[in-house]
């Protein structure tokens, strides 16, 4: 069976045709599109699939936001997504339109051990449910149940809870970004690429700093891979600390997901940002902030944490459920 799988988010597009037998994924073909050169992802499929030339029996997208009966405005892009014009698009019958951390949740049960890094081993035995989270565009979060046999994927929205601060630090960084914003600040605010030039941009005024006009220059593009490479030079202590506040923010709401969810089966770390600082994130400080959870650090400590390598999870877990479930 060949399916078209998309991995759809506020910075790529990404589509791929698989072709599946005995549940295994052999890429045939696939693109990646800048999301904000297109009007609507109908037309991104449109083009794909006429530049391929290859029929499909069914197809899944995964896409940031909430979903109901197949139809999503997606977060951070001015679109609304809508199955049937997919299905159009596609040339099939049918098409599955789910949360992306969904579809990288269904991505997980296909990953190898190379496509793992483990922060924390966990307990021997662990089992249980599992979370998912993940730093990108925004910050995007999953649970997965345990049914006694296998996991069930399932979307959240946790990545739009309230922002919690600890310490003064923390407290003065939620004064600054609630005048930034106006009222509601959300985790995703500071766990994110635009998180972290929002975090850049509150120590430049905490500290009082003076930043060389070339760096700001590159911040006001809102790229934050400049905060990350000022960082690794060794020549930007403002991104040094920039990042290292980053981490243990993302520690500590990780944390808060395994908890409400009792992921003892294990807690993962996906998203664009995680494999590109995941030397710094084993170091210790990511780990300290998600076991701070005072009486309940043993039970962090049994769960299994690991950060996904691999970029292809989502668009292999929309190509599984494609593939199991047909579409509804």
């Amino acid at each position: 069976m060949r399916v078209l799988a998309g991995d759809i988010g506020g910075t790529n597009a990404r589509l791929r045709i698989y072709n599946v037998e005995a549940n295994r994924f052999e890429s045939e073909s696939g693109e990646v599109y800048a999301s904000r050169e297109h009007d609507s992802l109908a037309e991104i499929v449109e083009s794909f699939m006429a530049s391929h030339g290859l029929k499909v029996h069914t197809a899944c997208f995964g896409v940031p936001g909430p979903v109901k009966d197949g139809r999503a405005e997606i977060t951070n892009l001015p679109w609304i997504v809508e199955s049937t014009r997919l299905a159009r698009a596609a040339g099939v019958a049918r098409v599955a339109v789910i949360n992306d951390l969904e579809a990288q949740a269904w991505g997980i049960a296909a990953l190898d051990a190379d496509d793992l890094v483990t922060l924390n081993r966990g307990a021997p035995d662990a089992r249980g449910n599992a979370a998912l989270i993940a730093a990108g565009t925004g910050l995007g979060q999953a649970g997965l149940y345990w049914d006694g046999i296998t996991h069930r994927p399932f979307a959240c929205e946790g990545g739009h809870a309230t922002f919690a601060p600890r310490g003064a630090i923390q407290f003065a960084l939620l004064e600054f970004l609630t005048r930034r914003f106006g009222g509601h600040v959300s985790w995703e605010r500071v766990v994110s690429g635009p998180g972290l030039v929002n975090l850049h941009d509150f120590l430049i005024e905490y500290r009082h700093a003076d930043a060389s006009e070339e760096h700001l220059n590159e911040l006001r593009k809102e790229d934050p891979a400049a905060i990350t490479d000022g960082a690794f030079s060794g020549n930007c202590a403002l991104c040094a600390e920039t990042l290292a506040l980053f981490i243990e923010l993302y520690g500590a709401e990780a944390s808060n997901l395994a908890l409400k969810i009792m992921s003892m089966g294990g807690v993962y770390l996906g998203g664009g940002i995680s494999p590109k600082i995941v030397e710094e994130l084993a170091k210790g400080e990511f780990m300290r902030a998600f076991l701070d959870k005072g009486r309940m650090r043993s039970v962090l400590e049994a769960m299994p944490v690991r950060v996904i390598l691999s970029e292809s999870t989502a668009l292999i877990g929309a190509a599984r459920y494609a593939s199991l479930f047909e579409a509804p």
